[in-house]
């Protein structure tokens, strides 16, 4: 299931992709500078070339150090770009690239905030779509049934074929498909297999399933079986098959560009649902959520990746305190993204004891980042936890926690 530690990576992702979107709207209002002080060689007159060469490097050093005044939150940031440029045209070029570069921004954080929580309802996709693939199956096989009963064009019997009925009659999967919890949440988020999705998946009918030596041997066993045998063909054919299938693999990843790290929650969905399918459970057994406490954990989650944008600079001068004779530039995105996000949840999170905290982003920079991450993030967290503590500006309170008076 979904955990801490994954929403802590897609929130560590989604603000890797905010700043990304900043760099990018700042190239483009730069670009519009360096357009707006290109010769016009259709002039009557010719123009200055290198008066428009000293316009075009005052008016982008101008917005680069607007920029800079603002990401550091600076009071330089609240002032007008054009109060110190004389040039009429360089200050209205500046104005219009810095209303650009405003404008461009908000519109990638509203796509941005979209996408936050986009992110794991795709998981949550995927889980009700490996649900619903076994009625999928049965319409293949269906559809194979009719192909089969039609006779040949020369009138010879058609080769026999692997008895499939077992599928078709399987009451564990008859159980599964009858929630209605299932039919009403496919239902709102339109999720089926139909189309290219539906060709994609006779593909695996064909090969993966009708080759697996367990699922072949499980429908042609002789005599009545179990409920339970009906329940472990089930969690084979969803757990054992479709979690190692090249095929549906690719798909599932083209889907979902995580899907190596949103792989193991969507296989740990569906294996306790599987497993929940006992004789006796209730048709209408609830299905899984994507968490034991998942509006909780979206809050957590929403708050973490807002806070450590809205007080980037902030914790930037924190980071830049503690670096001795370092440039923060220096200091690889990935960590310093590590870094606010931990003082972001160091700041939010009272019940969150500090060295979880610490330990929880330390894990992470050993996955995304590089190999001296580790000691370089566990060293700055350390020192400003210790630092924010002791002043106040970091209270936890809390069975187990330091409770700061």
């Amino acid at each position: 299931m979904l955990n801490r530690r994954t929403l802590r990576i897609k929130a560590m992702q989604a603000i890797f992709g905010y700043w990304q979107a900043e760099g990018a709207n700042a190239h483009l209002a730069l670009d519009q500078i360096a357009a707006e002080f290109e010769p016009d060689l259709m002039a009557e007159v010719p123009q200055d070339r290198r008066r428009l060469e000293g316009e075009r490097q005052l008016g982008e050093l101008a917005f680069t150090e607007w920029r800079a005044a603002r990401r550091a939150g600076t009071p330089q940031a609240a002032f007008a770009a054009d109060d110190t440029i004389t040039e009429a045209t360089v200050r209205a070029a500046v104005n219009n690239a810095t209303r650009r570069y405003e404008s461009g921004l908000q519109r990638d954080a509203k796509r941005l905030d979209h996408e936050l929580l986009a992110a794991v309802e795709r998981i949550y996709d995927h889980y009700l779509l490996t649900l619903l693939l076994p009625e999928a199956l049965q319409r293949l096989i269906i559809d194979e049934r009719e192909q089969l009963a039609r006779p040949t064009r020369s009138g010879e019997p058609r080769p026999a074929t692997l008895n499939t009925t077992r599928l078709l009659t399987n009451p564990a999967i008859e159980k599964l498909l009858a929630n209605p919890q299932l039919r009403e949440r496919a239902i709102q988020r339109d999720l089926k297999w139909e189309g290219d999705d539906l060709k994609m998946l006779r593909d695996f009918y064909l090969s993966t399933f009708k080759d697996d030596e367990e699922l072949r041997a499980y429908l042609v066993k002789p005599g009545e079986l179990t409920y339970d045998e009906h329940q472990e063909a089930l969690r084979h054919l969803l757990k054992g098959l479709v979690f190692k299938d090249e095929g549906l693999e690719a798909w599932f990843a083209a889907r979902d560009l995580n899907w190596e790290e949103n792989r193991p929650v969507v296989r740990s969905l569906v294996n306790k649902t599987i497993k929940s399918l006992t004789a006796d459970a209730p048709i209408d057994e609830p299905l899984l959520d994507l968490s034991p406490n998942w509006q909780e954990d979206q809050e957590f989650y929403e708050a973490l990746y807002h806070r450590a944008i809205q007080d980037d600079a902030q914790y930037e001068q924190l980071i830049i305190s503690t670096l001795q004779n370092w440039d923060v530039e220096r200091v690889a995105l990935t960590d310093r993204i590590l870094l606010k996000l931990a003082l972001a949840e160091m700041h939010l999170f009272r019940d969150i004891p500090v060295k979880v905290t610490i330990n929880e982003y330390i894990e992470i920079s050993k996955l995304y980042s590089t190999p001296k991450s580790k000691q370089f993030i566990n060293g700055i967290l350390d020192k400003l936890a210790q630092e924010l503590t002791q002043s106040g500006a970091i209270r936890k309170s809390g069975k187990g926690l330091l409770d700061n008076k």
